[in-house]
Formats: C-alpha cells, structure tokens, sequence
C-alpha cells in the first residue's frame, strides 16, 4: 500500500527536523505506541498496540533512519512482528521545506506491507486503517511541535 501526504507544521524547519528525530516526541504522535526507545543515532526500538479491524496485535520491532539530509530530508523504516496477527513492515520518505521564518511543509510518500491474519483482513480495511493511524500521527506531530493542531 502506498500513501503520501503534505502537512503544515507552524514551527521552523529546524524545530521539526529536531522534533523528526526526538523518539519522545515520535512516542508521544505514534498511535498505539508504548514505548520507542533510541539505540543509536538512527536506529531505535517500539513497542505499538494497534486494532485493525477485530484484530487487536501488539508489534514489537526495530525503527531505522537513513538516507540522511539534515534537515531537509529522511527515510524512516522499520518492521515489526506481532505474532500470530502477523507483521507489518514499511518506510516514509520525509522531507522538509520553509514556508517562511515560522512555518515547514512537511512532505511524505509511505510504502507499507502486512503479513498474517491482519492481510486476511481485506486491502480496504487495512488501507482505511493505514490512512487514519497516518493522519493521526500528523496531526499529533503537528500539534506537538507547533502548539496547535495541523491544518
């Protein structure tokens, strides 16, 4: 499944670029997430508890940065086990352009795969999910580094 987005973010690119790389803050916009923890300067761990559908599965899995460009631009990927509900694995492209001293447009282009019972599920029911847990996580991002929620 792919999905791509644009979001404005009322913060400096700095600020969001900081924020990209804050796994308090990625914790914090994360649907479901319990906990994300830093490893090194890009590779970190999360524990996430998702619902798709009757299926409730907790992923455990390994998050990495590449394709640095501070900060205009990243690659996140990552891919997580959630036992007999299955797996799920991706990345997002990610990058960042001022709108003006206070303002970023953050751009993203996420490809994604599900395995197990949550692909059983249908490529609607998982596509609707991925999109919602998507703008979920940007307006939560959005509200935590500009102060308010993402327009």
């Amino acid at each position: 499944m792919d999905m791509s987005g644009t979001e404005r973010i009322e913060a400096p690119v700095e600020k969001v670029w900081q924020a990209l790389n804050d796994p308090e803050i990625l914790r914090q916009a994360i649907p479901g997430c319990e906990s994300l923890e830093k490893t090194s300067d890009t590779n970190m761990t999360a524990r996430v508890v998702l619902k798709v559908g009757p299926i409730k599965a907790k992923f455990e899995g390994a998050v990495e940065l590449q394709n640095l460009n501070p900060p205009t631009s990243y690659t996140i990927s990552g891919e997580g086990k959630g036992g007999i509900a299955g797996f799920a694995k991706g990345g997002a492209d990610v990058s960042l352009q001022a709108d003006g001293p206070d303002a970023t447009i953050l751009t993203y282009a996420v490809k994604a795969e599900v395995g197990g019972k949550i692909a059983q599920l249908g490529s609607r029911l998982i596509d609707s999910t991925a999109k919602k847990l998507a703008g979920e996580f940007f307006a939560k991002f959005g509200s935590l580094v500009g102060g308010e929620a993402a327009v």
